[in-house]
């Protein structure tokens, strides 16, 4: 399947039609946004405008979040419209973040190594201190806080487990390496999120192993495609696994109190 025809399904299934458990979705002519009202933040997942649309419904979007006292994010792909959609949240005061790679896999040209190869012994994470103990290696490996992962990962185990597979490899009690998916039924997507090993466990196949064992479900449960937000040290690992770049995306951040003025560019 090529670029052009893949853009087309992404858009419609995991940008427009997508929709999350206990988040309000909300589909206007050029815009499709969702608010997550515990934590105060949404973000917008589509947008159809053009250059005479454009700024008055930046500012629309940013009036309404205003409103709600939320930030939001606005992911920009390269091939949204105005091709300048980026510059001008910049200079409305936007923070820029760095692009990420979408990356799709195929599930049914998968390479064969996905269902051949033979996996390590893997742990299935299914409760909270499951997540702690991979919240423990997550933030040993980045040395950044990922205390998210304690609200958000352990209540989405609880409350809708059958979209949410946590999986870890461990040695003796210790996660040394973790990754997750999240599926979108009734869409024929799965996101592939997390993929971290301890620096002195690399080397060992374990991402692919993650790759593989999440692979392996999302074809049993009947999706076709994987897709993963990729940072530039991820995307060469994941093509050489038999993913497709179909363009980067590139989060832009309003902060409640923003400078009004504008903002600038980190990627």
């Amino acid at each position: 399947m090529d670029t052009t025809e893949l853009l087309k399904i992404y858009d419609r299934e995991q940008r427009i039609g997508v929709e999350f458990p206990g988040v309000p979705r909300e589909i206007s002519e050029r815009i499709v946004r969702h608010f997550i009202g515990d934590e105060r933040f949404g973000f917008i997942s589509y947008s159809a405008l053009d250059e005479e649309t454009a700024d008055a419904e930046i500012e629309a979007q940013i009036a309404y979040f205003d409103a709600l006292e939320a930030e939001f994010e606005w992911k920009v792909y390269d091939h949204d419209r105005p091709s300048d959609l980026r510059q001008r949240l910049a200079a409305r005061g936007f923070m820029i973040q760095e692009p990420e790679a979408l990356m799709v896999l195929d599930l049914e040209n998968a390479p064969a190594f996905y269902w051949d190869m033979a996996l390590p012994p893997i742990t299935r994470i299914t409760d909270s201190s499951g997540v702690e103990a991979v919240r423990a290696m997550e933030e040993t490996a980045w040395g950044t806080d990922h205390s998210w992962m304690s609200v958000r990962l352990a209540n989405d185990l609880r409350t809708i487990p059958h979209l949410l597979s946590m999986f870890a490899i461990c040695d003796d009690s210790r996660v040394v390496s973790a990754a997750w998916i999240y599926y979108h039924p009734p869409t024929q997507f799965a996101g592939l999120w997390g993929g971290t090993t301890l620096p002195e466990y690399r080397s060992r196949g374990y991402y692919t192993a993650l790759l593989a064992v999440r692979a392996r479900e999302a074809r049993e449960r009947g999706f076709r495609f994987l897709t993963v937000d990729a940072s530039p040290m991820s995307r060469p690992i994941l093509e050489k696994h038999g993913f497709q770049f179909l363009g980067f995306s590139t989060p832009c951040e309003w902060k409640q109190g923003a400078d009004q003025g504008g903002g600038g560019e980190n990627g």
